[in-house]
């Protein structure tokens, strides 16, 4: 299903579609502050592993980050944040960034991965957060799969590519190109892993 959501004021009845299909399993495309993004429920076990499979990964490796609506989040997925952490993430999201931190043990099992860590991510996009809003808990977020990131720009495309594979793709308008900066919050010093769409430099 190719579901047209307005990028400012969601649609609430096309938002409820999009979480009822989520809290029921189903696997989406969405947009975010970057390019699209594949998203399930976090506590959907077997929608985990359907975007494990369409990525051709496992789960406990493929690089997942928790889409949040805001930093409230932090205090259950992610181990106690010192104040000039959480003052750097209060200063940088909602933004272009995925901030990898220490996971918590509310971090559902099949997410649990070798280096207990999680990305976190509030993407500055009203879409995704008023699904994530509208669901009460993180939305699991995952890059689309393969090199060909021109066609990742166009909803229509994509649907075209996706539609046997996930249940909605979310058409909010064009998407961009450039992935969102990645930091490792779990090193120290702060270690910039990916350089994308968020500016970084080592002052921060």
């Amino acid at each position: 299903m190719l579901l047209h959501i307005h990028p400012d004021n969601p649609n609430p009845r096309h938002i409820k579609t999009v979480v009822d299909c989520l809290l029921s399993g189903g696997v989406i495309i969405y947009p975010t502050d970057t390019i699209y993004g594949l998203g399930c429920d976090i506590f959907q076990p077997k929608a985990v592993e359907r975007i494990a499979r369409i990525k051709q990964v496992d789960p406990a490796k493929a690089q997942l980050s928790f889409i949040c609506n805001d930093l409230s989040d932090l205090s259950k997925y992610c181990k106690t944040t010192d104040t000039p952490l959480y003052r750097l993430l209060k200063s940088h999201l909602p933004g272009p960034y995925t901030f990898i931190l220490p996971a918590s043990k509310e971090v559902p099992k099949i997410l649990q991965n070798k280096k207990s860590t999680i990305g976190l991510r509030i993407p500055d996009n009203n879409i995704a957060r008023t699904i994530v809003a509208e669901l009460g808990h993180p939305l699991l977020s995952a890059s689309l799969p393969g090199e060909m990131v021109e066609e990742y720009t166009d909803p229509d495309i994509m649907y075209e590519n996706f539609e046997k594979l996930v249940d909605i793709v979310i058409h909010g308008g064009n998407g961009g190109m450039i992935p969102s900066t990645i930091i490792d919050c779990t090193k120290d010093p702060y270690e910039l892993v990916r350089m994308g769409a968020g500016a970084w430099d080592d002052a921060n």
